[in-house]
């Protein structure tokens, strides 16, 4: 007789078991989510204005400088000749040699134009996956410093301002900065 209670209510038992898991689930999952601290970082403005980022534009900006002057010296020469072309005062024979060394000269401006930008788009990834790691430091930093349990990056669907903490990390990154300078210039 011991027995067939017991098992009857072992077996009520087991098939309570889910349900009373799944709501002790429900009434502590809001618990749990009013602890839990997220933040945001929208990482196009981080992207746009952390000194590092600021810093390897003006030296990739330096780096290309010559090259897009070269470039555009061609530009203007191209445009001088075009302006002869146009004028009309040149012998048959003289107008097709210019017009054939035009032509060529736009097809070597175009291609040294295009290689510009290819190098200098590779140069820029280049420059930003550097970047990367020091940014997610940047960001794991703040958010152990802050108690933060979730941080999210841009691009999201929406975030509420409140929880933005990209001025964290470009203080942050802003101080790495200033760091790495003051430490190369003992050097």
């Amino acid at each position: 007789m011991f027995k067939c209670v017991l098992g009857v209510q072992f077996d009520t038992m087991k098939r309570f078991l889910p349900i009373l898991l799944m709501l002790s689930m429900v009434v502590a999952a809001p618990a749990t989510a009013q602890q839990l601290r997220v933040g945001y970082v929208d990482m196009k403005q981080v992207l746009d204005n952390a000194p590092q980022v600021l810093a390897g534009r003006e030296k990739l900006d330096l780096e290309f400088r010559p090259r897009n002057e070269t470039i555009e010296f061609q530009e203007r020469q191209v445009q001088s000749m075009d302006d002869r072309l146009q004028r009309g005062d040149l012998t048959e024979d003289a107008r097709v040699r210019m017009d054939r060394e035009l032509r060529e000269m736009r097809r070597n401006v175009n291609r040294q134009r295009e290689d510009l930008r290819d190098e200098l788009s590779f140069r820029r990834t280049e420059e930003v996956q550097k970047l990367e790691d020091q940014i997610n430091l940047a960001v794991q930093e703040i958010a152990r410093n802050n108690g933060y349990d979730l941080i999210l990056s841009s691009p999201v669907i929406y975030a509420d301002p409140a929880l933005d903490i990209t001025q964290l990390i470009l203080d942050q990154l802003r101080l790495e900065y200033e760091a790495d300078k003051r430490e190369r210039s003992l050097r």
